[in-house]
């Protein structure tokens, strides 16, 4: 299964079909507007990103009929430019304001006529209060996102594209004495650069492209970015990542390398870390229950003595976003669909030896699943000269 990637804005029709989904779910719920404040949902509902500081941007999605955009005046030429689909329109001129001029009495004149409304799980107490008692928390849109469209599909193919194009040029930088700075300049640089020669008007507000590498030093720390001034050495393990969002939609490729050749203390957990990868591919397929494919994943690094070095899930989700739910992951217990996206990336953490960890983003089809990242993987691939 091939999807042609794309890094353009949806087409109106696209954004309506999210808003009739949504209002058939809100229809099924009770619910007579839903109130989305979340700048993630905002955007798959609108196309629209900012950056959202003290003045709210509150997105009313009424049963019937256009959404209401409650925001700073000063940000409606903005809006109009970046959003897709109708919208109507309910600025309010600053933030802080004189009782009755601000976002809030904008918002209660907006919800004036609905008596059940839908807030997000995350929705800030400060927007909660506004609407009394009537609010209900449900995740309609969180949902939806789960679920993607043809259209997201390619979106997030051209974003493992850049990721894929960023760890290859990565992977060229890294060499012993390298600094981790050199090779995350470098690299980072290059998706950019591929992403606005693509295409000029891309957001910037939702494009965020990162590619870098840990040293072996650091690689039992998987977050750990502390220090990009320590050198690459000769062995390893060393961890390399693209990750982040094009345009709007998330993706991420990371490699377990090594320079030169591999210490004998990495050689069995890098099997073993392939043979947990394995059997995630095997288990992420329609029907399954997320639950279980960690589970099982688990399961098999726990009996080859690494339970206690495990520090994280099978995998997240993408999304408008680089990291989101649904999740591969113990204490999900929802079923895994065609047209979810995934990470696929378990991983072995030791302390006096490194980390192990390949990441790839994942696509649930029809009949199994389908590798968005298709890059290098073996160790003999992934050995690279120095």
């Amino acid at each position: 299964m091939t999807y042609d990637p794309i890094c353009t804005p949806p087409e109106a029709r696209e954004i309506e079909a999210r808003r009739a989904k949504a209002q058939a779910a809100m229809s099924d719920a009770g619910l007579d507007a839903l109130v989305l404040v979340n700048p993630d949902n905002v955007f798959y509902m609108t196309n629209f990103a900012n950056f959202v500081h003290e003045r709210p941007f509150v997105l009313v999605l009424p049963a019937n009929g256009d959404p209401v955009f409650v925001m700073p005046r000063l940000e409606e030429p903005h809006v109009r430019i970046r959003s897709v689909g109708t919208l109507e329109f309910a600025p309010y001129f600053e933030f802080p304001a004189p009782e009755g001029e601000g976002w809030d009495a904008k918002l209660k004149d907006v919800l004036s006529g609905a008596s059940r409304v839908g807030i997000e799980a995350d929705c800030p107490r400060f927007v909660s209060d506004t609407l009394g008692t009537r609010e209900t928390v449900c995740e309609i849109i969180e949902d939806l996102r789960a679920i993607k469209s043809p259209y997201e599909i390619s979106r997030h193919q051209y974003a493992c594209d850049v990721m894929m194009l960023g760890l290859e040029e990565l992977l060229t930088q890294c060499k012993p004495g390298v600094l981790a700075m050199t090779a995350y300049g470098a690299a980072s640089s290059k998706m950019t650069q591929k992403m606005f020669s693509d295409l000029p008007t891309a957001n910037i507000f939702s494009t965020d492209l990162k590619a870098g590498a840990q040293p072996q030093k650091i690689t039992h720390d998987p977050h750990n970015f502390t220090d990009f001034f320590i050198p690459f050495t000769e062995g390893g393990p060393h961890v390399s990542l693209a990750a982040g969002r094009a345009n709007g939609y998330g993706a991420e490729v990371e490699r377990t390398f090594f320079l030169g050749h591999v210490p004998e203390a990495a050689k069995r957990p890098f099997d073993v870390m392939m043979e947990a990868r394995a059997l995630a591919y095997a288990l992420a397929v329609p029907g399954a229950i997320m639950h279980d494919v960690d589970a099982a994943v688990n399961a098999l690094l726990r009996k080859a003595g690494y339970g206690d070095n495990l520090l994280h899930r099978t995998g997240h989700g993408f999304g408008v976003t680089g990291h989101e739910g649904p999740f591969l992951a113990e204490g999900d217990m929802r079923e895994i669909h065609p047209g979810m996206v995934f990470s696929i990336e378990p991983g072995i953490y030791l302390p006096e030896v490194g980390g192990f960890r390949h990441s790839d983003t994942v696509l649930i089809t029809e009949t199994g699943n389908h590798n968005m990242t298709p890059y290098a993987e073996t160790l003999e691939e992934l050995t690279l000269p120095v």
